[in-house]
């Protein structure tokens, strides 16, 4: 299998957080410690009472903004 493939076959294995059985439990405690790092990175305040889903969505909002986690970060 090509390596397009791989990503494409593993691409279509991420939940939207939205459709997470635990989305609606409170952040875990990595979900926070990151959170607040690419908060402090990007100059912003964050909610300490997030859900996981929620978490999830910020952090990824919050990478696009610091720039971490891109592919050209990898």
């Amino acid at each position: 299998m090509s390596q397009d493939n791989n990503q494409n076959a593993t691409s279509n294995t991420i939940k939207d957080p939205d459709d997470w059985k635990t989305g609606g439990e409170p952040m875990t405690g990595a979900q926070n410690s990151y959170l607040h790092t690419l908060a402090d990175e990007a100059g912003e305040e964050v909610n300490d009472n997030l859900t996981k889903a929620e978490a999830a969505k910020k952090i990824e909002e919050l990478q696009e903004k610091t720039g971490r986690g891109s592919e050209q970060s990898k």
